[in-house]
């Protein structure tokens, strides 16, 4: 039988700004189990001066007695799931997302972002949250619907890679920033190291194709997930899948290599689903999937494809 298991936010079970096989479990549990993740977000420096008498007692904590591995994302884990071993895919559902607080931040930094030659100047800025209405109070008098995500969402990177940045999205996950993969994805994860070794954070509570100033609406989320250990499948890089769409993604420095590798992944989905030829998939995706660009700003460029699963199964 499942068992549910809750994973906090408290400083034991934090790796503030890494990924790494050799980051040990801080929870392991069985296939088919759940478990609710609590997440922070912002250094002391992204945390803006009117929010800091509203955050939340582990992100203080945190600050207080902790500072990063690495230049990254606060991150919640690693879950291990006894028996997944490399050359598996870890089957992670996004079963629930909620927000944690009533704030978020977004930070313009000096030399990053899409467009740093007309941005110099840093900016922080406070973006209140409506949690009942599930809307963000712009400063202009704009209220913008709410979309959460998690942006950072990986397993360990191959044991060869050592301990790495969670800001460059690689074949392992994490800096997705893919606004899609809210509450009801199925993310798939190829297995690196033993347990697979899950981590998320970086929650959005609304975010653009490209997060192009560099950051989004940066906040708190808890989520909800459940757990699989899948070897009837064999992926190289990560999958998802939505109640309406198949998503392949790629990451590549050259944004069109990250566009052309996410479509040569969704031609071998089709074909795995299908048994169509290679050319046939080729059109059918001229025809009915839309490439996207996730993220502009994390070194390796992010795109995505997506496929309406009607576009397969009518």
């Amino acid at each position: 039988m499942a068992t549910h298991h809750t994973l906090t936010s408290k400083p034991d079970n934090i790796q503030w700004g890494a990924f790494g096989a050799d980051l040990p479990p801080i929870l392991e549990i069985d296939d088919g189990d759940t478990v609710t993740i609590e997440t922070l977000s912002g250094s002391d420096k992204q945390v803006p001066d009117d929010a800091r008498d509203e955050m939340l007692a582990d992100h203080r904590e945190l600050l207080a007695t902790r500072t990063w591995i690495m230049p990254g994302h606060i991150l919640t884990g690693p879950v291990a799931v006894r028996g997944a071993r490399p050359g598996d895919v870890l089957e992670v559902r996004v079963l629930d997302i909620e927000l944690r607080q009533d704030w978020a931040w977004n930070a313009i930094e000096p030399l990053r972002g899409t467009l740093p030659e007309d941005f110099p100047n840093r900016r922080l800025m406070k973006l209140p949250l409506d949690r009942e209405r599930m809307v963000g109070k712009l400063p202009w008098g704009v209220d913008l619907p709410l979309s959460p995500f998690f942006g950072v969402m990986g397993v360990a990177p191959p044991p060869g890679w050592g301990t790495i940045t969670s800001i460059v999205p690689r074949a392992h996950g994490g800096n997705l920033d893919i606004k899609e993969l809210g509450a009801g994805t199925t993310m798939f994860f190829p297995v690196h190291a033993e347990g697979g070794r899950f981590s998320c954070g970086d929650g959005h509570a609304v975010q653009g194709d490209g997060e192009v100033c560099l950051s989004a609406a940066e906040t708190a989320l808890t989520g909800k997930f459940e757990f699989h250990i899948r070897r009837d499948m064999a992926l190289d890089l990560p999958r998802a899948e939505t109640a309406t769409h198949y998503i392949t993604m790629a990451f590549d420095t050259d944004l069109d290599d990250a566009a052309k590798m996410a479509l040569r992944e969704m031609i071998k989905l089709i074909r795995e689903r299908t048994n169509l030829p290679a050319e046939d998939a080729y059109s059918l995706c001229s025809f009915a999937a839309d490439v996207r660009i996730s993220q502009l700003v994390n070194q390796n460029k992010g795109c995505h494809c997506m496929l309406a699963k009607t576009a397969l199964h009518g």
